[in-house]
């Protein structure tokens, strides 16, 4: 008898830890590719992340289907941005009906006043005295420490049983944002600051240039939406050759032919690609947030003269 008792709950043990039988993943659903995979890094297997912008997308243009609503409805975890990128989750959470956990994964971020035009700015988030903020606080990673301490915060609130390994994951992400911080500032440091200038499609690299003391000049605004008129363009030609700026790129998320445009009417050779608001496939250069800053680093340092 005892040792059928034994082999009974030696049995009933295997059955009970099959994937079968195993708990539920946390539904997550992300509002970007970043965002997509800093909670799939955090959440690791206790988790099942659906991002509504996927690689190569523009937050800023999405617009959500019946299918994104479904997704969001079935969610427990919704991890989005804030400062305004996705004007167009409050419709897309009321369509959806959702009532689990909300992570803003900028909260706690020190946002950067938009001096852009006024039509524009109307569609960002605004501080108490009316100024309209600068959304893409990812692009330092200091940032992004706060981006995965709220996330954590978040799958530990919805998931409380497994937060020894969110915190685990969330820490080993921190050490890895910490030194590329690190490896940033000294490398820009080497590169004399007249030649760090640099054009780009859109304006989304603005904590990146505040954080490394870096000049980026963009044709467009801080959103891809934002209308580009021939004033503006001659301003930019006219700057780049009076300062004789050096350094220009695509963006991953953007038409590249307003660049192209620029390039052949200063003779400035287009650098590459940059990866702004999102990451690239995942075979491509960027298919993580920490590889987008690698990426974006020796892109840069490359065309502006650093080792």
């Amino acid at each position: 008898m005892r040792i059928n008792r034994f082999l009974i709950t030696a049995a009933l043990a295997t059955v009970l830890s099959s994937p079968a039988f195993a708990a539920e993943p946390l539904k997550v659903v992300a509002s970007f590719s970043i965002l997509g995979d800093l909670a799939a890094e955090v959440g690791g297997d206790h988790v099942k992340v659906t991002t509504l912008v996927g690689p190569n997308g523009d937050a800023h243009t999405f617009e959500p289907s019946p299918t994104d609503a479904k997704a969001l409805s079935e969610a427990k975890v919704l991890v989005e941005n804030g400062l305004g990128l996705e004007n167009w989750m409050e419709r897309l959470v009321a369509a959806s009906g959702f009532k689990g956990e909300t992570v803003v994964a900028s909260k706690g971020v020190k946002p950067r006043e938009w001096e852009g035009d006024a039509e524009e700015a109307h569609e960002l988030s605004h501080d108490d005295h009316g100024h309209a903020l600068d959304p893409h606080a990812w692009q330092d990673p200091k940032n992004g420490v706060l981006y995965v301490k709220n996330i954590v915060a978040g799958f530990v609130a919805a998931d409380p049983a497994n937060k020894a390994d969110y915190e685990a994951n969330g820490k080993k992400l921190e050490d890895e944002l910490v030194a590329i911080d690190a490896n940033l500032k000294a490398a820009f440091a080497k590169v004399p600051a007249s030649h760090r200038r640099i054009v780009t499609s859109h304006d989304a690299f603005g904590y990146l240039g505040a954080a490394y003391d870096i000049q980026f000049i963009a044709p467009e605004g801080i959103s891809t939406e934002a209308d580009v008129s021939a004033a503006d363009v001659a301003k930019i030609v006219r700057q780049i050759k009076d300062e004789k700026i050096q350094a220009m790129f695509v963006e991953n998320i953007s038409d590249p032919r307003l660049i192209e445009q620029i390039s052949r009417e200063t003779g400035v050779k287009v650098g590459g690609e940059l990866f702004s608001d999102a990451l690239s496939q995942p075979d491509g250069p960027a298919p993580t947030y920490i590889k987008m800053f690698k990426n974006n680093e020796s892109q840069l340092l490359a065309a502006i003269g650093g080792s």
